[in-house]
């Protein structure tokens, strides 16, 4: 336990207060299986070498199955893809039915229609707190479709607005 005491409510309050970007995260297990999770905490990391990172909680089910993947594709969410990222957040043996899928060139499964994907290799797992921060090496990388991202904000989904 941590000595400084922060109330759980009051951290994801202020936290809550600072939008994110929603990604998934898809990968197949050396068997063919394919695992699918949701994230807010995507980032890149370094220019040279090209690596970029995002933070599975440690009681996260699809974890595990991305890790023994070695791999992973990051899908870039637009602000039309709630109903995939709503699957793709489900609990459940086939997060993919009903969800649009190619492979890519590196065989990590691609969701049709993200904004960009940005295929890696697992590069590192670091201890985090009650999250692992993975850190991934890009492969490869391509812009898809030019749309608003999806955002989340205060416990709910939403898209980019600019400023007059």
């Amino acid at each position: 336990m941590s000595e400084n005491t922060i109330d759980p409510a009051t951290f994801r309050a202020v936290l809550g207060s600072y939008p994110t970007g929603v990604c998934a995260i898809t990968a197949t297990t050396p068997d063919g299986t394919r695992a699918a999770m949701v994230i807010g905490s995507f980032t890149s990391v370094s220019l040279d070498p090209p690596l970029v990172g995002f933070l599975p909680d440690k009681a996260s089910s699809s974890w595990p199955l991305i890790e023994a993947a070695g791999h992973f594709c990051v899908n870039v969410l637009a602000s039309d893809q709630q109903d995939v990222c709503r699957r793709l957040a489900a609990k459940g043996p086939d997060k993919f039915a009903g969800v649009d899928v190619r492979l890519s060139q590196h065989g990590h499964p691609v969701i049709a229609n993200a904004i960009a994907q940005i295929d890696c290799d697992i590069h590192a797992v670091i201890d985090a707190g009650d999250h692992w921060f993975v850190v991934g090496r890009v492969l490869s990388l391509d812009v898809v479709r030019d749309e608003d991202p999806m955002l989340f904000h205060r416990g709910r989904y939403g898209g980019f607005a600019e400023l007059a």
